[in-house]
């Protein structure tokens, strides 16, 4: 076995000894360029390599100053970009082994060194050695917030009750109480635009946003969506803050290294290593929805929410929002919204939206499962089935029809409605997407319009003041309102959209769906009005509440 001596060791070439023998670790200076290890027994060398540039500058050289004439099956073949996935090349040498290690070293002394005043890491082997200039980079703009919202509970616990709550009288008077949250945040924009979770800030008074300079700002919320769970704040007087850069969530794959920053339980910032463990986790529900996520092993805690998962380039791939666990504690699943979302929530709140406006499919559908795809005779569960269109839906419209398999947006899977929904979001309001879809056994393709739900027919607003239903607000229903409700695409008639006072005690809640009064149809508020107008004691209302009819009968 040959070993190279000391005086034939370059700058970056170490030598570490193995079971199967001596290897030479060439690492090239070049930034990105990779890195080469030489084994060296008497009959045969194995090179592996990290980028297809490095290997055939060493392997050009290789044949003119040690004579090797080899084949290389590897020479002209595509290589993978990934350097951590290793090539493997076998070479066989005679006694040149010792000239072609030199050679390599020789190489490392030719190369240009990489720039000091880089900061983030461009090979593997910056990586391997710590995760300090990808912190450096991004830790400035993820922010500590302090939030302070002023919450009205029942003195009551009867208050609601339909039968109890009229024997307590102003026992259900509302007591106020300041509830206080704590999470984090990132700045998205250097002009003050930061961006959090909807359950850190939405609904309060007054928030406060601390640097990690220790910098404070006073914040204004700007928008929120409890369906994604997301908040945009503006800072006041800020300029000239650091900011993070917004990545592709989409070319995230499994196993990719991520940083989350937060503010684990208001200990400070804090920072957690681990990897992109799954994707497309559609199950989970936060808030007020069920959203579409990253999940990632890296440590979160409670006030990390809102906080940055970032990605070794020191880009945002997503906001972190929620974890699985029994205790509290992280267990090593934690979910994050990816930043495409991010991106046009943030767009909109530029454009002055106070409530993020979703692109309208106009359609219920349901993830196809083992069962359906055998049903639908497919190879594989795969797809959105459509199992309901409103007329005015850009699907219909494209020529979709209920029973269609929805396979793809623009290329990329859909397996589930939250993922569907997703893929529609990230492309935001206006211009067109692709759907490929299945129908019986053909594979079809329809482009379909990016549009707001429309106000088709008109809301027609009602603050109800007759004495039977006084505290009630009434709206018709049309896709907008079925759109910010989360109402099933064939819902008509009228809307349920506050109920208190008299209305509530009389059992009503918002959401509903009023079908009748005193068995008279109510299909528009005008009707409504036109019904709440007559003076009897004995009242009776039809209703549909989550997808069941309910009858609600009282007296006055």
């Amino acid at each position: 076995m040959l070993t190279p001596k000391a005086p034939l060791i370059a700058p970056g070439l170490r030598l570490p000894r193995t079971d199967s023998g001596t290897f030479a670790i060439l690492e090239n200076p070049r930034p990105g360029a990779g890195f080469f290890v030489v084994r060296l027994p008497v009959r045969k060398a194995c090179v592996y390599l990290a980028k297809q540039r490095a290997w055939r500058h060493v392997w050009r050289l290789a044949r003119r100053f040690c004579g090797v004439n080899g084949g290389l099956p590897m020479l002209d073949r595509e290589l993978h970009p990934s350097p951590a996935v290793p090539i493997f090349a076998p070479v066989t040498v005679s006694e040149c082994s010792m000239r072609f290690a030199a050679l390599l070293a020789a190489v490392a002394l030719i190369l240009p060194a990489p720039a000091l005043s880089q900061v983030v890491p461009d090979s593997r082997t910056e990586i391997s050695l710590s995760f300090a200039p990808v912190v450096r980079e991004a830790a400035p703009a993820v922010v500590s917030i302090y939030a302070r919202r002023v919450v009205e509970t029942r003195a009551n616990p009867f208050f609601d009750d339909p039968l109890f709550g009229q024997l307590f009288g102003d026992f259900g008077r509302t007591v106020p109480r300041v509830q206080n949250a704590l999470g984090s945040g990132v700045i998205v924009s250097s002009d003050g635009i930061v961006v959090s979770n909807y359950h850190v800030v939405g609904g309060s008074s007054d928030i406060r946003v601390v640097l990690g300079d220790r910098r404070e700002f006073a914040a204004d919320l700007i928008l929120s969506d409890a369906e994604s769970d997301l908040a945009v704040m503006r800072l006041r007087g800020a300029d000239g803050l650091p900011a993070l850069p917004l990545a592709d969530s989409d070319q995230l794959q499994v196993g990719d290294l991520v940083l989350a920053i937060g503010n684990p339980f208001g200990v400070g910032q804090t920072v957690s290593s681990g990897i992109v463990s799954a994707l497309a986790r559609s199950g989970i529900a936060v808030g007020t929805g069920r959203g579409y996520f990253i999940q990632t092993d890296a440590a979160i805690n409670p006030g990390n929410s809102g906080g940055a998962l970032v990605d070794l380039a020191g880009r945002l791939v997503g906001i972190n929002t929620a974890i699985l666990t029994r205790t509290g504690g992280s267990h090593g699943i934690g979910f994050a919204i990816p930043a495409n979302l991010v991106a046009q929530v943030v767009a909109q709140a530029r454009d002055g939206n106070a409530r993020f406006v979703r692109p309208w499919a106009g359609m219920s559908g349901q993830a196809v499962d083992a069962g359906l795809a055998e049903a639908f005779e497919l190879s594989l569960p795969q797809g959105v089935v459509i199992t309901d269109l409103h007329p005015l839906s850009p699907l219909a419209e494209a020529g979709l029809q209920p029973g269609d398999v929805v396979l793809s947006i623009d290329g990329d899977p859909v397996n589930s409605p939250p993922e569907m929904m997703f893929r529609l979001s990230a492309r935001g309001i206006s211009g067109q997407a692709r759907l490929d879809y299945l129908r019986g056994e053909s594979q079809r393709a329809a482009t379909i319009e990016l549009i707001a739900p429309p106000e088709t027919p008109a809301r027609d607003r009602l603050d109800v003041q007759a004495v039977a239903f006084r505290g009630l607000v009434a709206e018709n229903i049309n896709p907008a309102v079925i759109a910010e409700f989360n109402l099933a695409p064939g819902a008509s008639g009228v809307l349920v959209v506050e109920a208190e006072e008299i209305a509530r005690r009389a059992g009503l809640r918002a959401g509903d769906i009023l079908l009748a009064v005193n068995r008279v149809p109510v299909r528009t508020t005008a009707d409504l009005e036109r019904v709440l107008r007559e003076n009897v004691r004995n009242w009776e209302v039809e209703i549909v509440r989550e997808g069941r009819r309910s009858l609600l009968r009282f007296r006055l």
